[in-house]
């Protein structure tokens, strides 16, 4: 589990081990990671942590030999990552558009090339949760690298399910809307000391709120309710899991708008 340290991995962290599951738990504060394996060790269950960069592929190499030699198997990768760095398109660097890049797209690429293996030696269920966003589905203003990249992690795993289906390693995307967690905080500490800026203004977050009803749309809930049917979807071999939001409605119009698109291409 990558992002382990807080918010929606440190939650997701306590849904698997509920049922027994073993844990390894990665982030790049190391220090928090550890926190969330300590809060499994106490409640009686198995976890390691490890303090892993998802941009250094090596890393997270080193991360899955450590899961195979504490407990030897890995069921479920949960490629849980994203960093956040707000502005309008046309004012974002490249460096920034790099690091956002780099970390929620190839942190998911890596993760997944780092443990497959290890996945495919592995008997029983199998699956890989992917975190995308609902921003995916319903786009924001002034998180356009944001909504890029993890527009490329759902493409990337619609992909993978299909290429992992036959071997039975089933592939999930997970939609999260807004949840009371660390990420803009956590996003700010992991932005590389030469990249400057901060990675949101207030500004910007009016923007993004306000544009497309996103203030309506998308009510601030827990991770514990944001996760609340995780193992089921998980076990089911659901493709899409949304965990809460009501832009339901606005999806529609969207696929609707695709599908005269495509209906226009036939005349």
């Amino acid at each position: 589990m990558t992002g382990a340290g807080s918010g929606l991995g440190a939650s997701m962290v306590q849904r698997f081990a509920s049922v027994g599951m073993a844990i390894v738990a990665l982030d790049i504060d190391g220090g928090r990671a550890q926190e969330t394996a300590d809060a499994v060790i106490s409640g009686g269950g198995r976890a390691i942590a490890l303090g892993v960069d998802v941009a250094d592929r090596s890393a997270l190499e080193g991360a899955a030999k450590g899961a195979k030699d504490a407990f030897g198997s890995c069921n479920v990768l949960c490629a849980n990552v994203g960093v956040q760095q707000f502005g309008a398109l046309d004012k974002l660097s490249e460096a920034e558009w790099r690091w956002v890049l780099d970390v929620n797209v190839m942190g998911v690429v890596n993760t997944v090339a780092a443990f497959l293996s290890l996945m495919r030696d592995t008997g029983g269920e199998r699956r890989i949760c992917l975190t995308a966003s609902s921003s995916v589905l319903l786009p924001g203003e002034r998180i356009g690298a944001y909504v890029a990249s993890k527009f490329a992690v759902m493409g990337y795993g619609e992909t993978l399910r299909l290429e992992l289906g036959r071997e039975g390693i089933g592939v999930s995307m997970l939609f999260p809307a807004g949840m009371e967690s660390r990420h803009l905080e956590s996003s700010q500490l992991a932005k590389p000391t030469d990249i400057p800026g901060a990675v949101m203004s207030q500004e910007d977050i009016d923007f993004m709120l306000s544009s497309r009803n996103l203030d309506t749309a998308f009510h601030v809930a827990t991770t514990e309710h944001a996760t609340r049917n995780l193992l089921e979807d998980l076990a089911a071999d659901r493709p899409y899991i949304v965990t809460h939001g009501d832009y339901r409605s606005e999806l529609i119009e969207r696929n609707e708008a695709l599908l005269a698109a495509f209906d226009r291409a036939q005349d």
